[in-house]
């Protein structure tokens, strides 16, 4: 038979059947008489694949063997034909499908290595139940793991004719994800509220001009800390080994709040006095 005789016989037996056909099962459709053989087959399917150029189907050769389908580039339209909606597949699962396709065969404990995480029952039941991988044998390791590989179902759903037409893992890490994206806008510095030493102690804030909310202003140098005790505020002031407080602070009795220690001014701590230690008045 001639090819121009051939191509009208394997172009309707491509679009009757549900699956794709191998050369050799288009092979079965002529007898003896024919003497159709497989080069023949072969170039009446290149034959028709160029016939599909600017059309808006396409022969298409898969791991099952060769299909007509629709082009990718009219799919958006004839998508609004089919009332259900394609399945949307979860991150885990894509992971678990790509891990199996490009380091088959696996355990399932391997992946859970690579990944860091668990893999869910549901995750390998789901790519079961779609035929897209399948056990292929155990690992002969304590336990005996099953092993997991693709399967032809896998590599039709994917427009693949092997497993080498799988793209390189150099091209996927290079690919950018809209969700990992993120602000690189540095924040505005925030200075953090310190917790007391004694935890008895309060910070009043509200003492302390320039506070405003739980947000605490650095206090200006000499000063380590404002606590309100009652009635008064005491100051620290950090003068190296000068300390202002209470009598009854160091001596480790209840605090009076009727008495006051007073406190040195700027000029007499700029001016100490003259006195000795023991006098009653100061030279000032």
């Amino acid at each position: 038979m001639q090819i121009e005789q051939l191509k009208p016989v394997i172009e309707a037996a491509l679009l009757a059947s549900t699956q794709p056909l191998t050369a050799h099962q288009l092979g079965d459709l002529f007898d003896e008489t024919d003497a159709v053989g497989h080069e023949q087959i072969a170039r009446a399917l290149a034959a028709l694949a160029d016939d599909c150029t600017g059309r808006g189907i396409e022969l298409k050769e898969v791991a099952s063997g060769f299909r007509y389908q629709v082009r990718q580039e009219v799919h958006p339209w004839i998508s609004r034909m089919w009332t259900e909606k394609p399945s949307r597949y979860s991150r885990a699962l894509l992971e678990t499908l790509a891990l199996i396709a490009y380091r088959q065969p696996i355990t399932r404990p391997e992946i859970e290595q690579i990944r860091g995480v668990v893999v869910s029952s549901s995750i390998i039941k789901t790519l079961e139940e779609r035929e897209w991988i399948r056990g292929v044998g155990y690992r002969d390791v304590p336990g005996k793991p099953a092993l997991f590989g693709t399967t032809r179902a896998f590599l039709d759903y994917f427009n693949l004719k092997s497993l080498d037409q799988l793209p390189p893992l150099s091209d996927i890490r290079d690919m950018e994800d809209p969700q990992l994206r993120f602000d690189q806008t540095p924040l505005p510095a925030r200075i953090v509220r310190d917790l007391p030493i004694d935890p008895d102690q309060a910070v009043a804030t509200d003492s302390v001009p320039g506070s405003v909310g739980s947000e605490t202003n650095i206090p200006p140098h000499g000063f380590a800390a404002a606590t309100n005790t009652g009635d008064r505020t005491d100051l620290a002031i950090d003068t190296g080994a000068m300390t202002t407080s209470t009598q009854s602070d160091r001596n480790g009795a209840e605090p009076d709040p009727l008495a006051v220690t007073p406190m040195s001014t700027a000029d007499e701590a700029a001016t100490p006095a003259d006195a000795e230690p023991g006098t009653a008045q100061q030279d000032n």
